[in-house]
C-alpha cells in the first residue's frame, strides 16, 4: 500500500496558488565572486558581489539580475535601497524583454566600503504583479508579491599585507642622552626670558588667524554669490545632458562654499560622509542640514539615477540655494 502522507503532500503542491509560493535560495560562489539566487513562482533573482574578499579601497561591483515570465510585471528596488552604509560611485539600471515576452531587469552598483572588517549587503526587495491569465495578480489584501535576496556577508581586508604580521618590529634605539644645562646657572632665568616672548607670539598668531578666517569667509560668500547669480542668469537647462551638467556645477558650488566658509572639506567626501560631518558642525543649524541633505541626495539622483527634474523644481532648487547663502552670510 502506498503511504498516504506523501500523496497528500503532492496534492497540496499541485493545487497551490501563487500566494503560497515559497522563496527558495541557492548559493553559488566562486573564489572571486559572491553570489546568491532566489526564486518565487515565475520570478528568479540573482545577486552577485565582486570581488568576494576585497581590500579596503577596492571598488565593489554589486549586480542584481531579475528574470520574470511573460505577463509578469516587475517592480525593481529603488535607487540606493538598503545601501546607506556604502558610498555609491555609480549606478546603471537596465530592462529588456525578449521575443517570448520574458523580462530581464538588472541594476549594477559601484560601491566603496567605509572601513575594513566584517561587512554585508542587506536583503533587497523585488516586487512583482502576476498578470498571466488565471493567476492571482497579488496576494489577498496586498498590492504585489515580494521576493527578497539573501544577505551577502563578506570581509573587507586591511591594506596591511598578511605576511607583515610575522615580521618583528625593529628594536628601540636606546635611551637618549640628557639635555645639556643652559649657560646660565639657574634654569628659571631662561624660562622667565622665553615665556613672555612665546606668549606674545601666540597672541599675535591667534589674531592673525582670526583675521585670515574672517577674510576667507567673506570671500567665500562673494565667490559663491557670483557663481550662483551666473547660474540663475542662464536659460533653464533642457535635456538629460544639460540638466546633469547644471546639477554638477550647482553641487560643486555648494560644496566649495561649505569648505571655504565653514572649514568642511566637502569636495573630498561622498554625500553620506559629508552629511555625517555636517551634522557635527556647530555652525550649521538643523534647517541648514535639512537643506543640504535634500539638495545633495537629489543631485545624486540626477547624476547617478538619471532622474530628470522639471523646470519648476530646478527653479525651487536655485531659490533654496540662494536662501541658504543669505542665511549663512
Amino acid at each position: 500500500m502506498i503511504p498516504r502522507l506523501p500523496i497528500l503532500w503532492l496534492l497540496c503542491a499541485l493545487l497551490a496558488t501563487p500566494s503560497s509560493w515559497a522563496q527558495s535560495i541557492k548559493p553559488t560562489e566562486t573564489p572571486d565572486l559572491l553570489a546568491r539566487r532566489s526564486e518565487r513562482g515565475p520570478v528568479t533573482a540573482r545577486i552577485t558581489l565582486k570581488p568576494a574578499t576585497p581590500r579596503i579601497g577596492d571598488s565593489l561591483t554589486l549586480r542584481l539580475e531579475v528574470t520574470a515570465a511573460a505577463g509578469v510585471e516587475l517592480l525593481m528596488p529603488e535607487f540606493g535601497q538598503s545601501l546607506d552604509r556604502f558610498a555609491i560611485r555609480d549606478f546603471v539600471p537596465r530592462e529588456t524583454i525578449d521575443e517570448a515576452g520574458h523580462t530581464l531587469a538588472t541594476q549594477r552598483y559601484l560601491l566603496s566600503a567605509p572601513r575594513s572588517g566584517p561587512q554585508y549587503i542587506p536583503p533587497l526587495a523585488i516586487e512583482f504583479i502576476d498578470r498571466r491569465t488565471g493567476m492571482h495578480p497579488a496576494p489577498e489584501d496586498e498590492d504585489a508579491y515580494e521576493i527578497l535576496t539573501e544577505r551577502l556577508n563578506f570581509e573587507v581586508r586591511s591594506v596591511l599585507p598578511e605576511e607583515a604580521a610575522d615580521d618583528p618590529l625593529d628594536p628601540p634605539l636606546g635611551e637618549l642622552a640628557p639635555l645639556g644645562t643652559p649657560g646660565a646657572a639657574n634654569p628659571w632665568y631662561w624660562l622667565l626670558m622665553i615665556l613672555p616672548i612665546a606668549l606674545a607670539t601666540a597672541i599675535g598668531v591667534r589674531w592673525w588667524l582670526i583675521g585670515q578666517t574672517r577674510a576667507r569667509r567673506a570671500s567665500a560668500h562673494e565667490l559663491a554669490r557670483t557663481r550662483l547669480d551666473a547660474l540663475k542668469a542662464r536659460p533653464g537647462p533642457e535635456g538629460a545632458v544639460a540638466i546633469d551638467a547644471f546639477f554638477v556645477e550647482l553641487s560643486d558650488l555648494v560644496r566649495h562654499y561649505l569648505e571655504d566658509r565653514f572649514g568642511l572639506h566637502a569636495p573630498e567626501y561622498t554625500t553620506e560622509e559629508f552629511l555625517d560631518v555636517a551634522a557635527a558642525s556647530p555652525d550649521l543649524s538643523a534647517v541648514h542640514q535639512g537643506f543640504l541633505q535634500a539638495f545633495l541626495r537629489h543631485a545624486d539622483q540626477v547624476k547617478f539615477a538619471r532622474h530628470l527634474p522639471d523646470a519648476d523644481y530646478i527653479e525651487e532648487v536655485l531659490d533654496a540655494a540662494d536662501h541658504f547663502l543669505e542665511q549663512t552670510q
